[in-house]
């Protein structure tokens, strides 16, 4: 079995945690100074900006000693250049303002010895916390153990879904271990990201992959969406709702904006017709009688300027005879509970149909009121 910081040098360019690729060749960069913030990664998804305050040449993939509190630890370069900046922008990062740790220098042969000593304990560290803890009737779970590379010092990664007082617990710890102890607490998406795994959609978690902001999820996302609540289908390996349900919600939001309201049901002659569901890209919508039991249910498609339309219509107390169709017949109920038939007239004039069989839009089928057929005076 390979050592446990092996893993570090194996995944030194891809296959790490929040990677990221320079795409930025070293012709490309402008002549303008050097920037000297480097991006330098750790255990699992913490990473850090470090200045080179000695101008080392440094590239990705280099183990580096850098300042800790107290000490000094041990990381990998994961990103040189004039991109760093762009990646502390999206951190939220000030370079102006920020104060950042130094980078001592490349890592030698005795740190990355003592780094692999340190990692090698790590397990058996985390295994023995969680039976201090269960002994101490402490509602957590610790999920990591990450050591300083100078092993002067340790990381416990824990979840909890209330507050936890841990004062003893660190006490207990630290003559444990001997070693100064720092807890940190993170949530169900930050363990899921620590851990890693592939999501539904065959590609690895956003959370181990890139993501370093997570924002709230509701099901009204999945509402705006047209997407069936299924908490089995909805829910991620951190069995929170998918951060994925974010991605596109805002333009959904913006393709409907001029839609209307779903919840006002349609008025026909054959009935009322509430709403089923959305296209929102197609921009239509489904509508259908009210159905009980196991009955057949029969949606017809009704875009979104027409139900507007019939909604519009609905208001004056005018039913549609159909959902959709070139020619609709609407129905009026007059006060005196008189019917009145109302014909929406089409763009075109409407074709009627001679008595050969021929069509015209000058004669009328039959023999009109008050028109003759036979010759008529003056001709």
């Amino acid at each position: 079995m390979h050592d446990a910081a092996d893993t570090y040098f194996c995944k030194i360019d891809y296959g790490t945690k929040l990677h990221v690729t320079n795409w930025m060749p070293h012709g490309m960069v402008s002549p303008c100074k050097v920037f000297d913030i480097v991006e330098v990664r750790f255990k699992n998804t913490r990473k850090g900006f470090y200045n080179n305050v000695n101008g080392l040449l440094l590239k990705a993939g280099d183990v580096v000693a850098v300042e800790a509190s107290p000490g000094h630890d041990i990381g990998i370069v994961s990103l040189t250049g004039e991109l760093v900046y762009e990646q502390m922008r999206r951190y939220g990062i000030d370079y102006k303002t920020a104060e950042f740790r130094k980078i001592y220098r490349k890592a030698r042969t005795n740190d990355i010895e003592k780094w692999k000593e340190a990692i090698a304990r790590e397990h058996d560290t985390m295994i023995q916390a969680r039976r201090i803890a269960a002994d101490l009737n402490l509602m957590m779970k610790i999920g990591d153990v990450e050591y300083q590379g100078d092993g002067t010092k340790a990381i416990f990664y824990y979840i909890a879904n209330d507050r936890v007082d841990f004062r003893e617990l660190i006490k207990v710890l630290a003559a444990t271990f001997q070693v100064r102890i720092e807890m940190k607490q993170i949530g169900a998406r930050q363990e899921a990201g620590r851990i890693g795994g592939i999501g539904p959609c065959g590609r690895e978690l956003c959370c181990s992959s890139w993501m370093i902001n997570f924002v709230s999820v509701s099901t009204q996302a999945a509402r705006y969406q047209e997407l069936s609540l299924n908490p089995k289908k909805l829910a991620g390996q951190c069995i929170k709702l998918k951060c994925c349900l974010n991605y596109e919600l805002d333009a959904y939001l913006d393709r409907r904006k001029d839609f209307p309201d779903p919840s006002v049901p349609l008025e026909t002659r054959d009935g009322i017709m509430v709403h089923f569901k959305t296209d929102v890209h197609r921009r239509m919508m489904w509508y259908g009688p009210k159905v009980s039991g196991n009955e057949p249910l029969t949606l017809t498609p009704v875009p979104v300027e027409r139900v507007k339309e019939i909604q519009e219509l609905n208001k004056k107390g005018i039913k549609v005879k159909t959902l959709v169709g070139d020619e609709e017949v609407t129905e009026t109920l007059a006060s005196g509970n008189e019917k009145v038939l109302n014909h929406k007239i089409s763009d075109s004039p409407p074709v009627h149909k001679k008595n050969d069989g021929s069509s015209s839009n000058h004669f009328h089928k039959g023999k009109p009121r008050g028109f003759s057929r036979g010759p008529q005076p003056g001709r």
